[in-house]
């Protein structure tokens, strides 16, 4: 039985993920690295309290085997580009390295659809960066979970967002053949697919789009 330690379980994605983690048959411990106590009670759960500007720094020694990465903002949340530059590329990069240091063979992490280094637009060329960032590390598997519109319920309300699903569901038959990694994904269906990344048995840089992430959710 192996050990998951997970950051930005939080948010959408990352809560769900955690509860699965949790229930998840392939895990015996669950760390958990937040900003304050989340008040979730289980005998699998640990949980490490942590400023992540310090990350590198305070984090006490730990092992596991798997890591699963969540971290993810909005400019609207984080208030100015170079916040969110510091959530969506450093905070994944640094607890990328703190994992990799206490014996951390594999991770997934959520991207976004269309990330590149290259791009013009700065969500997605922050997104690209973060993946040259970590396709540097010597992980045995590395999984890019890209995701286009993620559907759940948030705790937080985000009209920009809700008009943004009301239109993609619309438009959702259309998107079909090459156009399917735009459909929008439950939040469910991510962290299902996150699990069946770390737990496929394959090695190496691995991006995975709509159709990927339905199919890894079979089996878990």
């Amino acid at each position: 039985m192996k050990t998951a330690v997970i950051s930005g379980s939080t948010g959408l994605v990352g809560q769900i993920l955690l509860y699965k983690l949790l229930e998840s048959n392939y895990y015996e411990k669950v760390i958990s690295l937040v900003r304050r106590p989340s008040l979730i009670k289980h005998h699998k759960l640990t949980e490490i309290i942590i400023d992540f500007d310090e990350l590198l720094q305070k984090v006490e020694p730990m092992h596991a085997d798997d890591a699963y990465c969540c971290l993810g903002t909005t400019i609207k949340k984080a208030g100015s580009k170079s916040n969110q530059e510091k959530i969506d590329r450093q905070y994944v990069t640094n607890f990328a390295n703190l994992v990799l240091k206490n014996g951390v063979s594999n991770i997934a992490i959520v991207s976004s659809i269309g990330a590149n280094k290259s791009s013009s637009n700065f969500y997605l060329h922050t997104k690209g960066q973060m993946e040259e960032d970590i396709k540097q590390l010597p992980f045995n598997n590395i999984s890019f979970i890209r995701p286009s519109f993620i559907l759940g319920d948030r705790k937080e309300f985000r009209l920009g967002e809700k008009i943004g699903i009301f239109v993609f569901k619309i438009f959702d038959v259309l998107l079909f053949g090459k156009l399917r990694i735009y459909k929008g994904i439950q939040a469910s269906k991510i962290a299902s697919g996150m699990i069946g990344a770390l737990n496929s048995g394959i090695s190496g840089i691995n991006i995975y789009h709509y159709d990927d992430i339905l199919r890894l959710n079979k089996g878990v």
